[in-house]
């Protein structure tokens, strides 16, 4: 049967389109309150804010629209409302750099729905092609805020997580393992058993060696938003195999490529809308409950794709 998809394409194929609930899963509790809540980083503009459109539409519960700049943020809802967003979502100010702005993030949720949903890590960062930023730089500064921001809003709200929740990093597949020189560091990166700790001082020891300039020597590319976006993928397969899938809490953790996307960030040369870039995220999303898989893979164009 064929799906539409909210972009206005039509996908044949409703089994690759959208995963099929599991009717054999009918011991299964679903919270179907409309008090179940999202939330999505990052989503003033871009493909946050298409997630957050599209989430509106076809989530039902409560939608949270988070960005740094709470004045955009609010702008971005306002928008949205404009646009005849029937189910606008509410706002709070989000900065991933900043604990003490996840924690009250954290503390909000907690307090009016004590339990969180979807997750969609959107927020991330990166340097134009014609920025002239010295790479120790580049490689601090995006690392900061895709990854390590990433993983503290991860520490924060994992917590909250209710039955059936449902996690999306957002990530590309300029992070694929391909992009390590060194067989020894790929090994490391993909050790069955790497902690999400030893990724953390991975990930530090590329930081400190572009700051010195033997970044190279040890296996590490000259591209810092392609690292830190590896790092976010490496991270799901841990947080996926340090949760694994049970029935009762059915969580799913899984991350994706949006693809090239006319943003901010790419560029208006980019072969795909802010709107298609926002599909696969939104798939992940929602996925029904009771599915057992995809847990801790990376998606592309609505399909997994290996990062390996």
């Amino acid at each position: 049967m064929p799906v539409k998809l909210f972009s206005g394409k039509v996908c044949e194929n409703s089994s690759v389109c959208w995963p099929k609930f599991n009717v054999k899963s009918s011991k299964i509790s679903i919270k179907m309150s409309v008090r179940r809540v999202a939330v999505v980083t990052g989503g003033n503009k871009g493909i946050g804010y298409e997630i957050v459109k599209a989430l509106c539409s076809k989530f039902d519960g409560i939608v949270y629209l988070t960005a740094r700049d709470e004045q955009r943020g609010l702008d971005a809802c306002k928008k949205l409302v404009e646009e005849g967003c029937q189910n606008p979502p509410k706002f709070h100010q989000l900065d991933i750099e900043s604990k003490e702005s996840i924690e009250r993030l954290r503390d909000y949720i907690k307090a009016k729905y004590n339990g969180l949903d979807v997750l969609v890590n959107n927020a991330g960062f990166a340097y134009k092609k014609k920025s002239t930023a010295p790479f120790n730089e580049v490689a601090e500064n995006t690392m900061r805020i895709n990854f390590t921001g990433t993983l503290n809003v991860c520490r924060s709200l994992f917590p909250l997580l209710n039955p059936h929740a449902r996690v999306v990093h957002v990530a590309s597949m300029a992070g694929t393992l391909s992009i390590i020189r060194s067989e020894s560091l790929r090994n490391e990166l993909t050790r069955p058993n790497l902690t999400e700790s030893e990724l953390v001082a991975l990930v530090q020891e590329f930081v400190e060696g572009a700051k010195t300039g033997d970044h190279e020597s040890k296996g590490w590319p000259m591209k810092g938003y392609a690292v830190t976006k590896l790092a976010i993928n490496i991270l799901t397969t841990i947080q996926a195999r340090d949760r694994p899938y049970d029935k009762d809490t059915d969580v799913l953790i899984n991350s994706c490529c949006p693809g090239w996307c006319r943003t901010d960030m790419a560029g208006q040369s980019a072969s795909k809308s802010a709107a298609e870039g926002a599909e696969t995220p939104v798939f992940l999303a929602l996925i029904p409950p009771g599915q057992e898989q995809p847990h801790g893979k990376n998606y592309s164009e609505l399909k997994e794709r290996s990062w390996k």
